[in-house]
């Protein structure tokens, strides 16, 4: 409705020049959705079903550093420093390279992996080495790890990204710093999380606990 409403009133402004056929059509109300998130226990159990050291590597950097899934799927192995514990993401959304947490749990599962597989131009190759795993590829990964630890949250692998940025602010991590982690261009977009932090819902008690 947005884009045919942005259309029509692009045609008439800026094509045909005539200002008064631009209608005062109200647009639709936008969506306001809270993002899916795991509990620390449900992200446990799924991280810790794979047993393909790559399924298994995967899924530990892209929770553990909050990572997109197309940032992750085009990571290469020189974008890991594992001096400065940091990971490099290279040209994400908004042609943004930032840097983000590299976990010592995550660099030990990579490390594995890396031994076994051996990756030369992407961290994580398809089946042509030229080219990196589908994004694809990656949420069928988190289906099935979400099938096999019997989680029924109706969750997409983008959820690991948003759980990640709820954990850190329940243990008390400044919102701006979540804001840089995560590569967010408004402090808004990440301010979505106090809406689903225990921290910030949890310590509100019930009046029907009190009472009772």
């Amino acid at each position: 409705m947005n884009q045919a409403l942005s259309a029509l009133k692009f045609f008439f402004k800026d094509v045909v020049k005539n200002f008064n056929m631009v209608v005062e059509i109200p647009r639709p109300k936008k969506e306001n959705k809270l993002p899916d998130v795991l509990s620390k226990e449900e992200v446990m159990l799924l991280l810790n079903v794979p047993t393909n050291l790559k399924h298994k590597a995967l899924l530990f950097l892209t929770y553990s550093a909050g990572l997109r899934v197309s940032e992750v799927v085009r990571l290469r192995p020189e974008d890991i420093d594992s001096t400065r514990m940091l990971i490099h993401i290279r040209q994400a959304k908004g042609r943004k390279d930032r840097y983000t947490l590299l976990a010592q749990t995550a660099l030990k599962e990579l490390r594995r992996y890396f031994a076994a597989y051996k990756p030369e131009k992407w961290l994580f190759p398809g089946d042509d080495e030229e080219k990196h795993l589908t994004e694809r590829t990656v949420q069928r990964v988190f289906e099935n790890a979400c099938k096999k630890s019997g989680i029924k949250k109706d969750v997409s692998v983008h959820a690991l990204r948003h759980s990640f940025a709820t954990h850190l602010l329940e243990s008390g991590t400044d919102l701006r710093y979540i804001q840089e982690l995560l590569g967010h261009k408004s402090s808004r977009t990440t301010e979505v999380y106090t809406h689903v932090s225990q921290k910030s819902i949890g310590a509100i008690q019930s009046p029907l606990d009190r009472i009772l």
